[in-house]
């Protein structure tokens, strides 16, 4: 017997449209990619500080939490890091069936594992959030001195190092991971207003 004969998708009676109106806005997934130390991770925190302040239901997803529990399995070869990326977008998926606005935090630097993400999901639920940090800055950022052991040999297949970073071609958003905070979430809130996930009563 095979998967597609005994596992069917069970649709509930509560739906997804009837969780988005609850909420007040839509469902959405914010994917932040970028190099380590590009601001990624600040980012994906601020937008869910601000949104949440606003009255939105959020969630993020933090590529270092994510490898405590649900990938806790995976190494850094370049297949698990594909499976990392592919879990993430399953559990993207869900959490945009909640109705909530998820932001997501992850390297993900290969264009082909992205384009798989964003194929979970509808054109106006996805948007992918390059925030475009030269690699020098990066690695004088170096929050967790990931740089130096990468140079110094102890970690192979670093990004930006000794393996590559495939840069977004047609992202939603181009952030310079170098401008205010406030610049970059002034470009992110503008973005869901004009798709219409969320919206400002005034």
């Amino acid at each position: 017997m095979t998967k597609e004969n005994h596992i069917v998708w069970h649709q509930h009676a509560v739906t997804r449209q009837l969780r988005e109106s609850n909420n007040g806005h839509k469902g959405a997934v914010l994917w932040f990619t970028g190099l380590s130390g590009s601001g990624k991770s600040t980012l994906a925190g601020a937008i869910e500080n601000q949104l949440t302040s606003m009255g939105m239901k959020t969630y993020l997803l933090d590529g270092d939490n994510i490898r405590h529990g649900l990938c806790r399995d995976l190494g850094f070869s370049e297949a698990d890091r594909q499976e990392n990326i592919r879990r993430v977008g399953e559990v993207a998926k869900l959490m945009i069936d909640a109705g909530l606005i998820v932001a997501t935090a992850f390297i993900s630097p290969f264009q082909s594992d992205r384009q798989k993400v964003r194929d979970l999901f509808e054109p106006e639920q996805f948007f992918e959030l390059y925030v475009d940090t030269p690699v020098n800055v990066c690695e004088q950022r170096d929050p967790k001195g990931l740089y130096q052991q990468a140079r110094e040999g102890k970690i192979k297949q670093f990004t930006g190092i000794d393996s590559p970073y495939e840069v977004p071609q047609h992202p939603e958003l181009h952030l310079d991971g170098q401008q205010p905070i406030s610049d970059s979430l002034s470009q992110i809130i503008a973005l869901l207003l004009r798709n219409h996930v969320i919206q400002l009563d005034y």
